[in-house]
């Protein structure tokens, strides 16, 4: 493999598990990136050689983790961060950026948080599985998304059960129920003018606790969901019609277009009209 390899997924309509970018490298000695921050979840393995991390914790504080082969490192979303190569033993490490509905899910099942980002694998054998899936991501870049996000749901089964805690909190039975009952609602609804409120009273729950049980499971509040879900589907026919915007932000639940735009833009950075451009 070649000393640096990056890649941008050229697909960013799934909401379950998604792709963002991924490479790999062979860093030279003190070689660094950052500060900086993510809008998405980026995980590094480390290959070989050690490095240092410098992130931000939850209190905002900038702690120092040394990170060596056979270890890896995760970057939460907002997370000011800075790494760098040891100056005599400079890491080689592939990396994925990835996010979408199940991620907080199975990371709550690894342990790693923003207080603990450093993986440090308990299974040998599923932690190379698990690398092999990444070098296998990024060695076939060119495979259909579909190929790929296979080999991305591979990688994120191997990351989990590689570092799973070894005491996990019970999950609640019924949360996992309202929870379900709440996406499917709004998968099948989000083009209609529906409210947190309405989705609360189908699962026959008041507002407050949904939206605290919501978070807790998704990692966002149901309106940002809502709003992500609708604008992955405005995106699906930005580019695959010739809809106009307004008849678009009308499918996806947006009578008025200059609301659709907002949060279209609130999304994606850019607004819809610019974003078929480029995916044209």
């Amino acid at each position: 493999m070649s000393n640096f390899s990056f890649h941008i997924f050229p697909n960013e309509n799934y909401i379950d598990l998604d792709m963002y970018q991924y490479g790999y490298e062979q860093c030279a000695p003190g070689h660094s990136f950052g500060p900086a921050s993510r809008n998405h979840y980026l995980f590094h393995y480390v290959i070989s050689g050690t490095g240092i991390l410098m992130a931000d914790n939850a209190k905002g504080e900038t702690q120092t983790y040394s990170i060596k082969s056979g270890q890896g490192f995760m970057i939460f979303p907002g997370q000011i961060n800075t790494y760098y190569a040891d100056q005599k033993l400079p890491w080689e490490y592939v990396w994925i950026e990835f996010d979408g509905l199940r991620v907080k899910e199975a990371l709550d099942l690894t342990g790693l948080s923003i207080n603990m980002p450093v993986y440090r694998p308990r299974f040998k054998d599923l932690r190379e599985q698990m690398m092999n899936e990444m070098l296998y991501i990024v060695q076939h870049a060119k495979e259909p998304p579909f190929h790929l996000i296979g080999h991305l749901y591979l990688f994120l089964d191997y990351l989990t059960r590689s570092s799973k805690a070894e005491e996990l909190a019970p999950s609640s039975k019924m949360s996992d129920y309202y929870i379900k009952e709440a996406i499917n609602y709004i998968e099948q609804n989000f083009q209609n003018n529906i409210t947190i409120e309405e989705i609360a009273a189908v699962c026959g729950i008041n507002r407050s606790y949904f939206g605290k049980i919501f978070r807790s499971s998704i990692g966002r509040s149901p309106q940002e969901f809502l709003m992500n879900y609708r604008m992955v589907k405005a995106a699906e026919l930005l580019k695959l019609t010739s809809l106009s915007i307004a008849e678009i932000g009308s499918a996806v639940g947006y009578e008025n277009q200059l609301h659709f735009s907002r949060a279209f833009k609130t999304i994606y950075g850019i607004s819809p009209r610019e974003w078929r451009n480029q995916h044209k």
